[in-house]
């Protein structure tokens, strides 16, 4: 199957295959997940835009079994990589050993390592080093491996998820925030209502799940990037993501006082970029024909939240990120003119 779309039919083709496959995306997914609707959202708007992701959330919150379903769905190579403080980059990328062929003669192959897969899972990214980090960061900005000068082409569609754990941060090497920047959204995972957790507990120690039945293949995923580009958003829709961004910075003109209060850093142009990128892949999913505000809206938060530093002061006060960016969306309106 060709991924270069080459005529409108072609292309509402594939719009149309979207939206009658959403229903079924969710059912599949509901075979081994229960709830996490927002996150399972933020994981496709984010696998249909091309883009990687930040997990955050405590362990045994399923975040690789939810990885793991995602890239069933759609039959692209799963990899996990758990990262370890003596995890080296050769470990994640490859690496060169001596092999002899069948004639005697001696020659260094390269050994490709798991990053070679679709979907990526990195358990832990803040568990290992910043050498071993920036390995895997290289690989999710430039799609390639450079191994002893040899650049090797990595699969598309590439698909990185990396998790933090928010507790245990004690002998962690936080990611500096211009690699945290790479990553599309940082989605948070937080503990289940009391009955799913029930369904849950039930669902696990009673039966066997149903297997999952695959819906697409790498090729449709391509489309899907192409098609979610071509996605029309109004001019004052990215306008407004902009003033989002821009009201996030601190000691600006356009920055309100809680934002020079609490706020050290804030969000650059990628988190501009990401709304409105988000907002056409979301608009395709639930079946709009355009990207809205209410599509920015619904990104904000888990595009700001790893885009935007807080001070000291915010913390003596019990300010998160979440807060800050509530009162953003609060404070910056959506039909301001320029």
């Amino acid at each position: 199957m060709s991924s270069q779309i080459q005529t409108y039919e072609d292309e509402q083709e594939v719009v149309e295959l979207i939206r009658a496959s959403r229903e079924q995306l969710d059912f599949e997914l509901s075979k081994v997940i229960v709830g996490q609707k927002e996150v399972i959202e933020q994981l496709f708007i984010s696998l249909f835009a091309g883009g990687h992701c930040l997990i955050t959330g405590a362990p045994g919150l399923a975040k690789t079994l939810l990885v793991q379903s995602i890239a069933q769905i759609f039959h692209l190579k799963f990899q996990r990589i758990q990262f370890t403080p003596d995890l080296m980059p050769a470990d994640i990328t490859g690496t060169e050993i001596l092999s002899e062929s069948s004639q005697g003669q001696r020659a260094m192959e390269f050994i490709k390592g798991p990053i070679f897969a679709n979907v990526i899972l990195a358990d832990e990214i803040n568990r290992t080093p910043p050498k071993t980090q920036a390995a895997l960061l290289e690989a999710m900005q430039e799609h390639q491996v450079t191994a002893n000068g040899t650049r090797f082409t990595l699969e598309e569609p590439f698909f990185v998820l990396a998790t933090q754990n928010p507790i245990e941060m004690e002998g962690t090497y936080p990611l500096p925030e211009a690699q945290l920047d790479r990553f599309m959204f940082n989605v948070f995972i937080d503990y289940l209502p009391i009955d799913d957790e029930v369904a849950v507990v039930m669902r696990t120690t009673s039966e066997t799940p149903e297997p999952i039945k695959p819906l697409f293949t790498a090729d449709d995923v391509l489309r899907f990037h192409e098609v979610v580009r071509r996605v029309p958003i109004a001019e004052d829709v990215i306008r407004y993501a902009v003033r989002l961004a821009a009201a996030s910075r601190p000691g600006t003109e356009t920055a309100a006082d809680f934002v020079n209060q609490w706020v050290s850093w804030g969000a650059g142009l990628r988190a501009a970029q990401t709304l409105a990128l988000g907002a056409k892949a979301r608009a395709l999913l639930t079946g709009q024909s355009h990207a809205s505000i209410e599509d920015i809206q619904a990104l904000v938060h888990p595009t700001f939240r790893h885009r935007i530093l807080i001070g000291y002061k915010a913390e003596a006060d019990g300010v998160t990120v979440d807060d800050v960016i509530d009162q953003l969306l609060e404070t910056v309106s959506c039909t301001q003119v320029d």
